[in-house]
């Protein structure tokens, strides 16, 4: 319906109009980022606290089960491999769905999506601790992972269209923070809780946590203003993705956060088992205690800008890659000490890795960022499916020696990726001195 007329004239509707002002049309037109979140600005404060409280009800509700699978395998009388997959069913969910809700979220919004995502999850969050058997455990960790999938495919692109470039490091390093905050939480308090009341208990202790946390990003997230909605149908979509698996940067920093992920979602899984066994034989809140290494997770992906700005992004991979394996081998180490120093050093590399091949995406990818963004968080959680599953089969096959050995080899293959990258980029400028110096 149009406005009522007023009877001013069009030029004193003009003139009484602030927002229509020339000086204000070519600052836009000067500065195509000046209506965008910054530190300091208006709304950015809101929008962390926001994207911070999901990052921890995702990582706490993702991870819930990982702490405590060594009291399910003694109450249910499963294997260590049989049940990391009430942790691998969750990751494998999440991949599954992260990029169709990527498209989801190009004609509903991602703020939208979002808000739903982190709402069903935080009910199934609820009705978990009541599965009567293993399969139907597994069952609703796989749906509540699908569920999940709406924060990761959503979450990196509305940071990229609201947040300034550069700014855009350190706001994705902050909700990588909540992730870390998250499964540190998650991961404490099922152990105490599960010491005290059993693994039941100590899931619907996370399940509280989710809804309070999904409250509050509800409450505080701010309304998007950059967000223009497109329909994207399943050609569309096939071809979006084609055009980003094309690109050969885009592929290897896919390859990158799935190889970081493989040791992650590999080492978190089976050193329950390894803590609560000999020489250790450590109690389950302890256990679950140890997790406290996530802060170092936190402090290492807030200040992955920081340290790109440093050494750039990769020579920051490369320190990622050299701290992790450090701490892999640091783990085979018969003490509690040297473990919990190699957790610190496997955290600390990977949540740094983790926030600069995550923010090199949204960077790299100049049209349809939730797709690109997606497709990372697809083999991201792929590697931790993969590092769970495998991780544990190689723990129950040979011990924790296999555990480690499959996470060097992946900190191998990244290592790989981006030295062939290294190079590539010497080479190009190399060619560019040659043509510039002809």
């Amino acid at each position: 319906m149009p406005p009522a007329d007023t009877g001013a004239s069009v030029t004193d509707r003009a003139a009484a109009s602030p927002q229509s002002s020339p000086d204000s049309s070519t600052a836009a037109a000067l500065d195509p980022e000046a209506g965008k979140l910054r530190p300091g600005g208006p709304g950015y404060r809101r929008m962390s606290f926001a994207l911070f409280a999901a990052g921890v009800a995702t990582f706490a509700l993702l991870y819930s089960t990982q702490a405590l699978l060594p009291a399910i395998s003694a109450d249910l009388g499963v294997s260590p491999d049989q049940a990391s997959w009430t942790v691998s069913a969750a990751t494998f969910g999440l991949a599954l769905g992260v990029i169709p809700l990527s498209a989801v979220s190009e004609r509903f919004g991602r703020r939208t999506l979002m808000v739903w995502s982190l709402a069903v999850a935080a009910l199934l969050a609820m009705l978990v601790p009541f599965a009567p058997s293993l399969g139907v455990l597994i069952a609703l960790r796989g749906i509540q992972g699908v569920a999940l999938a709406g924060l990761p495919a959503s979450a990196m692109a509305f940071l990229a269209e609201e947040v300034r470039a550069k700014a855009l490091v350190a706001a994705i390093g902050l909700f990588v923070a909540g992730n870390s905050i998250g499964g540190m939480s998650g991961r404490i308090v099922t152990g105490w809780v599960a010491q005290a009341w059993g693994w039941r208990a100590a899931l619907a202790a996370v399940g509280v946590l989710a809804v309070v946390c999904a409250v509050a990003f509800r409450l505080l997230v701010p309304k998007a203003r950059h967000f223009v909605s497109r329909s994207v149908g399943p050609r569309a979509l096939a071809r979006t993705l084609g055009s980003h698996l094309a690109d050969p940067l885009l592929r290897r920093l896919y390859a990158i956060g799935g190889l970081f992920m493989t040791v992650f979602g590999a080492v978190y899984t089976v050193i329950g088992y390894r803590l609560v066994s000999e020489p250790f034989n450590l109690p389950q809140g302890i256990v679950g205690s140890i997790f406290v290494v996530y802060l170092v997770g936190t402090v290492s992906s807030a200040a992955a800008g920081k340290l790109v700005a440093r050494v750039g992004r990769r020579g920051a991979l490369y320190l990622a890659v050299g701290t992790t394996s450090t701490g892999l081998l640091l783990t085979l180490s018969a003490s509690v000490g040297a473990v919990l120093a190699g957790l610190i050093l496997i955290t600390a590399g990977f949540f740094a890795g983790h926030a600069v091949a995550s923010s090199s995406v949204s960077r790299t990818a100049k049209t349809a960022r939730a797709q690109a963004s997606a497709l990372y968080q697809c083999a991201y959680y792929v590697g931790s499916s993969l590092g769970g599953a495998l991780g544990a089969a190689a723990f129950h096959a040979v011990g924790w020696e296999g555990t480690v050995l499959l996470g060097l080899a992946a900190m191998l293959g990244a290592a790989s990726i981006t030295l062939y990258a290294t190079r590539k980029a010497v080479a190009e400028r190399r060619l560019l001195h040659l043509e510039k110096a002809a």
